[in-house]
């Protein structure tokens, strides 16, 4: 019997970085291959997540370090911040990437559609444009999306799509959510001077963190300023006649004022309107589509990578996936992605970072079987600051084997430091590893080597 003949082995809709990865791989092993991407190249992390957003927390870090500048011998005058500066300088870097990424199809050889797409079959799909095109196989890469309550009034509100292209900056910022979106957020907007109020429905901030590493970021950001509202949630928001908005919360007898209401309160899978039910594709729960440890959907030739899954949402993750299913379809090798010591950071102010079990995750998995050890120290870089922040450094170890099990820090560039730590974590090193280590000194990232 003759296999069918197909416009391409391999059709992906959405460009992101899941996506291209997959293409530009499968493409390297001399498949056909084709990308439809209904806005631009590059996804969420590099169009409107992630790097734009770490940009606008280097620019907002300037206004701590010019202030401590005077203290070092620096004259600082006239300090003053433009926010539409820092708006497009973010914008034309996104440009930047963006073409970057559209080179990478180009110089693989990847036919890339600006349109959307959907799927009409097991084996095709439908551009915009109406255009049927055929495919061996098809990997849906779109990612998930800004989740918005039904509450009255949300469309006065906005969500991290938008705040990248904020007019001017929002004197009074109020924000929906306690997670790292939204911490990230509340960070930037305080430091460069808008009063911020964190609104959240429980009292919980940063869930799936450590629990000592969530309470010394809640006592620093309090201490900045940063206001928060446990245990309640948006009802409304009105519009009033001079362009301001009150924000009225469940439980509050006052409203909030505000300029800006950014709400962050959690990211769905896209699943919505590609067509999936024409390939009998499954979802979960949350509207994710359901895959096995191969990205193989419900339907054999198609397959699903990145936040679209809702397995972790998270960029590495989906150039992993991506990476690991080209490998496997069309390199010969059966690569698999390993969830375990998947290190994460959130680039709060300060930041904080963790890889492997919180210590509350290894006692209900260990018992007793548990020590943990401890740095609480006065960064270097914080001795001529005003600002009294404590970093926080910690290990979760297992008592009978000496196993590292997490490393959890908070503090100046923790980030940066727990890279390197999580590299120890995943080859299993104990603690006595870290004993054995010498000190890199004066630093920061010396401490994880010093806690007995």
């Amino acid at each position: 019997m003759t296999e069918p003949a197909y416009d391409y082995d391999l059709f992906v809709i959405g460009a992101g970085s899941g996506g291209v990865r997959a293409s530009r791989i499968a493409a390297g092993y001399g498949a056909r291959v084709a990308v439809a991407e209904e806005y631009r190249v590059g996804g969420t992390c590099v169009i409107r997540g992630c790097v734009p957003k770490k940009l606008l927390v280097y620019g907002s870090h300037f206004a701590e370090e010019l202030q401590d500048a005077a203290n070092y011998g620096w004259t600082v005058e006239k300090m003053t911040f433009d926010w539409p500066t820092l708006r497009d300088a973010v914008a034309k870097d996104v440009d930047r990437l963006n073409a970057a990424y559209t080179n990478t199809l180009n110089s693989n050889k990847v036919e890339h559609f600006l349109e959307r797409a959907t799927i009409t079959g097991p084996n095709s799909v439908k551009l915009a444009s109406g255009r049927e095109i055929s495919a061996r196989y098809i990997l849906v890469a779109v990612g998930a999306w800004p989740v918005m309550p039904p509450f009255e009034g949300a469309e006065h509100c906005i969500t991290s799509n938008e705040v990248f292209s904020l007019e001017k900056l929002p004197r009074r910022v109020v924000i929906a959510g306690a997670g790292y979106i939204a911490l990230e957020f509340a960070g930037i907007f305080n430091a460069l001077g808008s009063h911020v109020t964190v609104v959240n429905r429980s009292e919980t901030i940063l869930r799936g963190y450590d629990a000592a590493l969530r309470d010394r970021l809640l006592q620093i950001t309090m201490a900045r300023g940063i206001e928060y509202k446990f245990n309640c949630g948006i009802e409304r928001v009105e519009r009033l006649e001079d362009g301001c908005l009150n924000v009225h919360m469940k439980g509050q007898p006052d409203p909030l004022g505000a300029d800006a209401v950014l709400v962050a309160t959690g990211r769905r899978p896209k699943t919505d309107g590609l067509g999936l039910e024409n390939a009998g594709i499954e979802l979960g729960e949350h509207g994710e589509i359901r895959v096995d440890d191969t990205a193989q959907t419900s339907c054999p030739s198609i397959f699903a990578v990145g936040d679209v899954t809702n397995r972790v949402q998270l960029t590495p993750i989906a150039i992993r996936e991506g990476h690991a299913f080209a490998d496997r379809v069309f390199g010969g090798k059966d690569t698999r992605v390993a969830y375990d010591c998947i290190p994460s950071a959130v680039f709060s102010q300060p930041p904080l970072a963790s890889v492997g079990l919180t210590e509350a995750q290894a006692r209900e998995m260990l018992g007793s079987n548990v020590k943990v050890f401890t740095s609480d120290f006065r960064p270097m870089k914080n001795i001529f600051a005003h600002r009294h922040e404590r970093g926080l450094y910690k290990l979760v170890v297992d008592a009978q084997t000496d196993k590292v099990l997490g490393v959890h820090l908070i503090g100046p560039e923790a980030p940066e430091v727990l890279q390197a730590a999580a590299i120890a974590v995943k080859a299993g090193l104990t603690k006595a590893d870290f004993d054995a280590t010498v000190a890199l000194h004066p630093s920061m990232a010396e401490e994880l080597v010093l806690m007995r």
